[in-house]
């Protein structure tokens, strides 16, 4: 394996694009990574990033030190095999499909291939993302180190010593962004409701809870801290915890719908 690395990645859709423009962004020579997507308009992106694109695997010459998975989970039985045949001796098969286990990925490629599952999320596209990997025993130390700097491209990255988390990981990070989004819509409409006009609602939203998660993220302490400090005894933000810290409140509704959401990934996993 080279020290840079030869990519194929093998799906560009939005998240496939958010990878290559960080790689790209971070110093890796697009001559080194190549793409693959049945989509015209998709290879018309590649080809703006100086990245060379294929309609077809049957059309990449050479061999790939790293293969990144990046089609949808439905598509990758018919994928698997036909990607190892564009893939080095010694690569290593990095997934992002959602909810496709090491022994699914396993079965439809060559014994002991070296595989690395991974989780991103969709704040990935402009840097921010949160991905967890895990690796199988035949993933060597250096082609672990080319998969966490390969996702560290887009934003955060973590690694699991045990596959059985990623459902977890799915119901926070992988699910999360969601939630957050929800949250922003639910601020919106309260400020509306409360008679300020659509356009201030929605900034007001936005910025508050942009600006709180990077606040969080700077202060380096406890969420439960930074809460404490912001509510006063018997003030205005007190008054709305009365109702988000009830019994049936936010801390409860979160919880069933990453339990859910979790459910879901297993359930997936069995598809």
């Amino acid at each position: 394996m080279t020290a840079n690395g030869q990519i194929l990645l093998i799906g560009f859709g939005n998240m496939g694009q958010a990878l290559v423009r960080g790689w790209v962004g971070t110093g890796r020579a697009a001559s080194g990574i190549r793409v693959v997507d049945p989509v015209a308009a998709s290879r018309a992106v590649a080809a703006k990033l100086g990245v060379a694109a294929h309609a077809e695997i049957a059309e990449v010459s050479g061999h790939a030190d790293v293969v990144v998975l990046a089609v949808k989970p439905n598509q990758l039985a018919a994928v698997l095999p036909t990607c190892a045949g564009a893939a080095a001796a010694d690569a290593v098969f990095l997934s992002i499909a959602a909810g496709k286990t090491i022994a699914q990925l396993g079965a439809g490629l060559p014994r002991n291939a070296a595989i690395v599952r991974a989780m991103p999320n969709t704040p990935a596209a402009i840097g921010k993302g949160m991905t967890a990997l895990v690796a199988n025993p035949a993933v060597s130390s250096a082609q672990r180190a080319l998969c966490g700097d390969l996702l560290a491209a887009v934003g955060a990255v973590a690694w699991l010593d045990d596959e059985r988390h990623m459902d977890a990981v799915t119901a926070i990070s992988g699910s999360g962004p969601a939630y957050v989004f929800l949250l922003i819509e639910c601020l919106e409409q309260a400020a509306i409701d409360l008679g300020l006009d659509a356009a201030l609602a929605k900034q007001l939203a936005i910025a508050t809870v942009a600006g709180a998660g990077e606040y969080a993220a700077a202060a380096g302490e406890a969420a439960a801290v930074l809460r404490r400090r912001v509510t006063s005894p018997n003030g205005t933000t007190q008054a709305a915890l009365n109702v988000l810290m009830a019994e049936t409140g936010m801390c409860e509704l979160l919880t069933r719908a990453a339990r859910a959401a979790a459910q879901r990934s297993r359930e997936l996993a069995t598809v």
